[in-house]
């Protein structure tokens, strides 16, 4: 699974998301609209995945491992 909520809370993003993950994400997202999310360890992510960031504009801690997220996506959500 690429989508977990840590024991703190915090939902951590790992390696490929993919589009069935976005469900996944924005249903962690919805119980706890103030978590943060950790994506230190993500590799990529599907378009859906960006969508629902976008949207739910939580606290994005850590910086990805894609140079791609890191330098245009970080910038959007």
């Amino acid at each position: 699974m690429t989508v977990t909520v840590s024991p703190d809370g915090a939902i951590l993003l790992q390696g490929i998301c993919t589009l069935d993950d976005a469900e996944l994400l924005l249903r962690s997202l919805s119980d706890d609209p103030r978590a943060p999310v950790d994506w230190t360890d993500c590799g990529h992510v599907h378009t859906a995945i960006v969508q629902v960031l976008m949207a739910a504009r939580p606290r994005l801690v850590g910086s990805p491992t894609n140079s791609f997220l890191r330098q245009h996506l970080a910038a959007l959500v």
